[in-house]
């Protein structure tokens, strides 16, 4: 049966739907867990500072080790790594359930991230390396749409399970679908064979850039909490840069580096990094502080806040597809240029937002930063991952899954740090709603002039790997 489908001339669809069990199951976890924090925070007996790392330590781990593991996949094949990346996220996904106290999920949490890390490192590599160069964009966008879907199913199927199971069930119902997974992993994904000459692992700078990356994403993500100028920040910006500096002056001297530096002397790829990365440092200020408006300003419960958040995705999941398959036919840059400046556009329109309005106000501009985030992704992803040779996928996979990773954490650090620098307060009471707007609607201005930088980046890409 499974020999017929490797010799199906759909193979590389029933490839696409195994890669897509794997990134549902990681955008799924990212989501619910934070749906489940007031319902652990109770039951575990953890404050806010100390309830953070749950989700802190989770997007650390996976952002230091995305390039660690996308170069060993190059070295050792990429279904092995997949297939161990399932293992390891069921594990840490059934200790998660069985936590008793706080930091044993912490940790727990960490050892998931491994798992999660050796999936998102690999999965646009894997479906590169299988689809032609004219069908990569559409395969590309239904992966965009997997990650909307597994964003918009979080929230709400995170909701039903506390309801119904406790908040233990949330990390429980990993167990059957990367079970899943791994099944479709042994008996579908092709065994690809890695470079025949023998290549060394760079131990130094696999170390050097995971302990760099956890310093400084340490400082950036707690400086707010800690004081930007208290000792432990300043410490862990200082010593991270360090190891960071460190790390790039071995790859400069290592036969088989663990990032191989050249790849950025390739324009598509240097230009879709950057504006990728800047596109979700623009998203992510709305993403981080829309809810305490919709909630603190405008009153809205749970429930509603949670229906408004899952416009964006819903309308990116319809667009990404569309823009995927129209980039393999006219190529990547009208459509990454014109998605970055509507979703500045989207940034601008929430910028105009009153104390008083209604949904119907709210919903122009959520439908615009899904239309933006659809219109890029896709395109910009098939033009960094189709601009680098067959051998170097995995390691290109794992460097954009990173940069992502990058502007996500960027992103939120920025915009709180402003947020809270021109006198706004996460939750007001009714003397500080015009200060909370005021400080909202700074934010939502800087993040439009970085989208509209993105988009002056992504305008310059002037070449790209040709579909055939």
């Amino acid at each position: 049966m499974f020999e017929n489908i490797k010799n199906s001339p759909k193979y590389r669809w029933y490839v696409l739907a195994t890669v897509a069990v794997g990134t549902f199951m990681a955008t799924l976890d990212s989501s619910i867990v934070n749906v489940a924090l007031p319902t652990i925070s109770g039951q575990l007996n953890s404050n806010l500072s100390t309830l953070q790392w749950v989700v802190t330590a989770y997007l650390l781990t996976i952002t230091s080790l995305l390039p660690v593991f996308g170069r060993l996949a190059d070295l050792v094949g990429r279904k092995k790594v997949f297939a161990i990346g399932f293992l390891v996220f069921i594990l840490g996904s059934a200790l998660c359930g069985l936590a008793q106290n706080i930091w044993f999920l912490v940790g727990t949490r960490v050892f998931q991230a491994v798992g999660a890390a050796m999936l998102m490192s690999n999965s646009a590599a894997i479906i590169t390396s299988i689809f032609p160069p004219k069908e990569r964009g559409k395969a590309l966008g239904l992966t965009g749409t997997v990650v909307a879907l597994g964003s918009l199913t979080g929230p709400a199927l995170g909701g039903i399970l506390i309801g119904l199971a406790g908040w233990r069930s949330i990390f429980y119902i990993n167990i059957p679908i990367g079970l899943i997974g791994f099944a479709a992993v042994l008996l579908i994904l092709p065994m690809d064979v890695p470079s025949k000459e023998k290549e060394s692992f760079d131990f130094l700078g696999a170390l050097t850039f995971t302990f760099g990356m956890i310093f400084v994403l340490l400082g950036i993500t707690n400086g707010e909490d800690w004081g930007w100028s208290s000792l432990p920040v300043l410490l862990s910006l200082v010593l991270g840069t360090a190891l960071l500096v460190l790390f790039l002056l071995t790859e400069r001297k290592v036969e088989h580096p663990m990032i191989d530096l050249s790849l950025f002397r390739n324009r598509p790829f240097l230009i879709g990094n950057l504006s990728g990365g800047l596109s979700f440092v623009a998203m992510f200020a709305n993403t981080m502080i829309l809810p305490f408006y919709l909630q603190g300003v405008l009153n809205y419960q749970p429930k509603q806040v949670g229906m408004i958040l899952m416009i964006f995705p819903i309308v990116m999941a319809l667009v990404a597809p569309i823009s995927g398959h129209a980039s393999d036919k006219f190529g990547p840059m009208v459509l990454t240029t014109s998605g970055l400046v509507i979703t500045g556009l989207g940034l601008f329109y929430f910028s105009t937002l009153s104390a008083t309005a209604s949904f119907y106000h709210i919903l122009p501009g959520s439908m615009l930063m899904g239309l933006g985030s659809g219109m890029f992704q896709s395109p910009n992803n098939s033009s960094v991952m189709s601009s680098v040779p067959p051998q170097k996928l995995g390691i290109a996979g794992g460097i954009n899954s990173l940069v992502r990773n990058l502007g996500m954490v960027t992103g939120i650090a920025w915009s709180v740090a402003l947020f809270e620098a021109m006198g706004g307060v996460t939750m007001p009471k009714s003397g500080q709603v015009n200060a909370f707007m005021s400080a909202y609607h700074a934010v939502m201005l800087v993040g439009m002039v970085i989208a509209f930088v993105a988009a002056f980046i992504s305008f310059n890409r002037k070449s790209y790997a040709k579909a055939k």
